[in-house]
């Protein structure tokens, strides 16, 4: 069963993956996938960067010459709303049962450790994490959680939330876009390869920001 549901996650990523969703699942898998990344604390596991990118491709062509699959602005607009509705989402829930989730055991679809490195992310960068969050895999999923949680001032978390989840739609599929318009076009697994590599980057930097820099410290604190 293990098995089957990894594959499952790694298909989701895939160049072929992709294509599937948008392919077979159209704008519904898209809002669906954008919401639950943002809004479930179950969604930290899908392909938020990639598929924006690659869904913005597909207003130009379908990755193989072929008509786009979607209307530019319809997409903009509808997959902006799903960002926003799932921050609120995941606000709310922080809000009204963050310390019952924090004694969850963790499974499959729900580790603890993530939600307390998006909660140190936020504690440290305070209203700023939320806008920064968008743009990291899996912190997207918990900072708006942290911040129910903590109990920011609901009117500046929605101001925040509208802003930044219109810059991550916008940038990430303006930039899709434009690649459709490019040589690229009709090389849809070497976009999406590019994008999954590029929306990592931002894990591993803030990890090395406030979990090996830490520790580096303190071991030269205590030589």
């Amino acid at each position: 069963m293990f098995d089957v549901i990894k594959e499952f996650i790694l298909n989701l990523h895939s160049p072929e993956g992709m294509r599937q969703i948008i392919e077979i699942g159209g704008m519904l898998a898209l809002v669906g996938i954008i919401f639950a990344e943002t809004g479930l604390l179950a969604g930290f596991f899908l392909p938020g960067d990639s598929l924006l990118v690659t869904a913005g491709v597909f207003t130009v062509t379908n990755g193989v010459g072929g008509a786009p699959f979607f209307n530019l602005y319809t997409l903009l607009i509808v997959l902006t709303l799903a960002a926003v509705i799932g921050d609120q989402v995941g606000f709310y829930l922080g809000l009204k049962a963050g310390p019952k989730i924090f004694k969850r055991e963790d499974s499959l679809f729900f580790k603890k450790k993530y939600l307390i490195a998006a909660q140190t992310f936020y504690d440290k960068n305070g209203t700023k994490a939320i806008l920064w969050a968008r743009f990291i895999p899996i912190f997207r999923t918990f900072v708006p959680f942290s911040a129910g949680l903590s109990q920011m001032n609901y009117s500046k978390f929605v101001r925040i939330n509208v802003i930044s989840g219109v810059l991550w739609v916008f940038s990430m599929i303006l930039l899709g876009h434009f690649l459709g318009q490019s040589p690229l076009a009709n090389k849809l697994h070497k976009i999406i390869i590019l994008i999954v590599f590029i929306s990592v980057i931002p894990v591993f930097v803030s990890a090395f920001k406030n979990i090996v820099l830490p520790y580096i410290r303190g071991k030269q604190a205590k030589v």
